[in-house]
């Protein structure tokens, strides 16, 4: 590389520098840098009148009601993401929604106005900074890591409260390399991959949401470059190296074409691995694996058939139930789900039942659930569903419906126990039987019903749970968290989540070996299954299944051409005999380059 880290020197032009950060999201980004400013704005601070309390009260409930319309719009313009970043963003606009939802923010902020007079901005300010010193001080690191959080959604309200408008990404021009003392997830979520090149930060870690979402979008990104923003322009030509974790400001005319070199030859990259699309997915030894996308929305049907899915092993429903003012009905439901089963052309299409809380659905639920203390581990999925029949029901009959149409599995989430199966499959026999009396034609046979085992019981009780499901289905991000009690989007404690860890490792093991002996199908679905770095060791272990976002069907379907499925079951073997993720880490790598 003829970069240097300081400016100038060895050819360079007077104002080329290059900078050190994280490489958080790979690829290479060349374009003309567009600043984004902090958003810091001072807050002003004055009494209020006596008889004006209430219309400072009243301005601040629209300013909140106008805040929650944003988070909204921005949820519904995050459903075209790539799944994973879909999920993502999803899940934290959720609980900034939670926080302008008669919260300790909005009851705080109104008390100040109230019994202290203080103008909306400032009482805004006061209770964020109450809170934020509260959390932090508090010997807990989850909500410790919710301090940002709350400041984004203050930041937000305060914005609203003096009318400053929020600065759009939409308008820049293609290519555009953003550069930025901080990029918040929800930021991230409104850049959009075609018009957006990549972006660089002062601030920011490998595993915290944005670093998540610029990986998910496919963005290159650097994250905590100290001294980027000093100096350079608007238009300046930037490098975003995400590999190497490096940003060059005005670089010279050599490195430019070192870096467009660099850029090409990824692109012919991907151009040949579009060319595996119509090969199968066999092992060098004959083992044929079948590879399945993920599909967050019906959108997202073209993308998972371009790149080769055998099948949708992981459709998420929650997208008919967010971001309205009413619940769909089972005709809503099953016109969307009849549309992507016909899609399919007669592959198999695995739809989830919805696993969202009750505190995040609208209409006669409203207000009926609180917002829980801890949403991952409260009444949410399978057990709403069955607590809340009329919602399972309708959900249950849309599926049984499409399968009509097409081959439909149906997946249930969060499943914990044999019972809650068979609650589920006597809710689903009931159902078919009054959809028959009805006349109206549904799957015959009923579909097959699958487990989503992410919780350690359902991992530990796989042997039961085989013999109630017909297929496993294991969903490895959650099963990570919830078995290391790791928030993997926490800063403070997100480079501890490992889907290395011996204990994730036998979980998934003692998964995979009890659905083999029942002899009943076995997927996994999270994260891992869209890394080549993991194909060799979950085949090893027995898999044949994996279902991943749609862009990563081409690289692991090349990965596995390349196996020797002996081999990797060899490894496999040494690597469960090991008790230490380093050494695990270190087998499977030392493996992935030599074979």
């Amino acid at each position: 590389m003829k970069t240097s880290d300081a400016a100038g020197g060895g050819g360079a032009s007077a104002g080329m520098r290059a900078l050190r950060g994280l490489g958080v999201s790979p690829g290479i980004a060349v374009g003309p840098a567009h600043i984004v400013e902090s958003g810091a704005v001072r807050v002003p601070e004055y009494p209020i009148a006596p008889d004006a309390v209430e219309a400072e009260v009243a301005r601040f409930a629209e300013a909140a009601s106008k805040a929650r319309r944003q988070i909204r719009k921005l949820k519904s313009k995050a459903l075209v993401l790539p799944e994973s970043a879909s999920e993502e963003i999803g899940i934290l606009l959720d609980a900034h929604l939670a926080m302008l939802t008669n919260s300790r923010l909005t009851r705080g902020v109104e008390r100040r106005v109230r019994e202290e007079r203080l103008n909306a901005e400032a009482a805004v300010q006061a209770e964020i900074n109450t809170i934020a010193q509260t959390f932090a001080a508090m010997d807990d690191t989850y909500l410790a890591a919710r301090v940002g959080d709350v400041r984004e959604v203050g930041r937000r309200l305060i914005r609203n409260l003096m009318r400053h408008e929020y600065q759009a990404f939409a308008v820049l021009p293609l290519g555009t390399v953003i550069l930025a003392e901080e990029l918040t997830p929800a930021d991230t979520a409104l850049l959009d991959p075609r018009r957006v090149a990549g972006f660089a930060t002062v601030l920011g870690g490998a595993e915290g949401h944005t670093a998540i979402m610029a990986r998910s979008l496919g963005l290159p990104a650097v994250l905590g470059v100290a001294g980027l923003l000093s100096g350079v322009k608007n238009g300046t030509r930037v490098i975003v190296d995400g590999v190497q974790g490096r940003v060059v400001i005005d670089p010279d005319a050599a490195t430019l074409a070192e870096y467009e070199a660099m850029r090409s030859a990824r692109e012919r990259e991907r151009e040949k691995l579009k060319g595996l699309k119509r090969l199968p997915a066999v092992t060098r030894d004959g083992t044929p694996v079948t590879l399945h996308a993920n599909l967050e929305l019906p959108r997202d049907l073209d993308n998972a058939l371009e790149n080769g899915a055998q099948g949708i092993g992981l459709l998420r429903t929650e997208f008919l139930f967010m971001n309205r003012d009413d619940l769909p009905d089972e005709d809503e439901q099953y016109d969307v789900l009849r549309a992507i089963v016909e899609g399919m052309g007669g592959r198999t299409v695995t739809a989830r039942t919805m696993d969202v809380g009750g505190e995040k659905l609208a209409g006669w639920m409203a207000g009926r659930y609180g917002e829980p203390a801890n949403p991952a581990l409260g009444l949410r999925a399978v057990r709403l569903g069955l607590r809340e029949p009329k919602l399972l029901e309708a959900q249950l009959a849309a599926m049984l419906r499409a399968g009509a149409h097409g081959p439909l599995r149906i997946l249930l989430p969060m499943i914990c126990s044999v019972a809650e199966v068979q609650k589920v499959r006597e809710t689903l026999g009931t159902v078919a039987r009054r959809l028959r009396r009805r006349g109206v034609p549904i799957a015959d046979p009923l579909p097959p019903v699958g487990v989503m085992v992410e919780v350690p019981g359902a991992a530990l009780s796989a042997d039961a749970l085989a013999y109630a499901a017909d297929f496993f289905a294991i969903g490895t991000n959650d099963l990570t968290q919830y078995t290391l009690a790791i928030d993997r989007g926490d800063e403070q404690v997100a480079s501890l989540y490992d889907p290395l860890h011996p204990a994730v490792l036998r979980l998934i093991q003692f998964t995979v070996e009890a659905a083999l002996r029942a002899r009943i199908p076995v997927s996994v679905c999270g994260e891992i299954a869209g890394d080549p770095r993991y194909s060799a060791l979950l085949l090893g272990l027995g898999v044949r299944e994996l279902s991943m976002a749609p862009m990563s069907i081409p690289v692991v379907k090349r990965r596995i051409r390349g196996l020797d499925l002996i081999e990797a079951g060899r490894r496999a073997r040494v690597i469960m005999d090991q008790s230490d993720s380093g050494r695990i880490a270190a087998l499977l790598d030392d493996f992935n380059a030599t074979a």
